[in-house]
């Protein structure tokens, strides 16, 4: 049984690096970053129905990465430089100056793509992480009394990914008992967005039933401690976002 780390910890680590990540702009970087996660990720994972989130979020940020270079490629500002290929350029009305839709297809315009690409996968990734190796519940129960309106949003927005991870394999259990098999991404989408929405939701009703938030004072059945190791994750997280912000 691996030592829990403070829920608070990889979500300030993870804040930091994207600071830095942003700050920085080089892809390279992100992608190394996003690899270090995934070992961290591969290591703390204790089997948890919200580990499955980081793969999830390895696989949404791979598909807005290439959305953003399908649509950099179709439609975007020109940029000179070395051609690639052409595509049929579509005419665009007067009042649309300095935008086209097809025509030459540079290095340039596609290496800029790619890159905002993986700078907006990393973010996805690094808090994917976060989620993927923090309870939502043991974050909500650190969170000071005078937030807890900021509490339940986190409800919703911390347990979406975990959530996502255990409903699509119940869906696809579901499908296949019903004799259906390799079931698509359209016909699990619906079933899988309303559960995990209708999941979420119900979990912030419930703590706002039970009065979460209402008492100054929070009880604590089980207190959990800011250690060393919480100290040397969140310094080294820091110390790397400073070194990426100063170049």
């Amino acid at each position: 049984m691996k030592k829990s780390l403070h829920p608070l910890t990889l979500w300030v680590s993870a804040i930091l690096l994207a600071i830095g990540v942003v700050a920085l702009d080089n892809a390279l970087v992100a992608l190394a970053i996003v690899g270090a996660v995934a070992i961290l990720v591969y290591i703390r994972r204790d089997g948890s129905p919200w580990n499955r989130s980081f793969s999830l979020s390895l696989r949404i940020g791979a598909t807005i990465m290439a959305i953003r270079t399908i649509v950099g490629i179709l439609i975007g500002v020109p940029i000179p430089g070395t051609v690639l290929f052409r595509i049929p350029l579509l005419d665009l009305p007067s009042w649309m100056p300095g935008i086209r839709v097809g025509g030459a297809v540079t290095l340039e315009r596609l290496t800029s793509s790619l890159h905002e690409g993986v700078i907006i996968a990393t973010m996805i990734a690094l808090f994917g992480a976060a989620t993927s190796l923090t309870s939502p519940h043991k974050l909500l129960r650190v969170t000071p009394s005078f937030m807890y309106e900021i509490g339940v949003t986190l409800v919703i927005a911390t347990s979406l990914f975990p959530q996502l991870a255990t409903s699509a394999r119940r869906i696809r259990t579901a499908q296949k008992l019903r004799g259906i098999e390799n079931a698509g991404l359209r016909s699990i989408a619906i079933p899988l967005l309303e559960e995990s929405l209708s999941r979420s939701l119900q979990l912030a009703a419930a703590m706002d039933a039970r009065g979460y938030g209402i008492s100054r004072k929070r009880s604590r059945y089980r207190p959990q401690p800011w250690l060393m190791r919480d100290n040397t994750i969140v310094f080294f997280a820091l110390a790397l976002s400073l070194v990426m912000v100063t170049r």
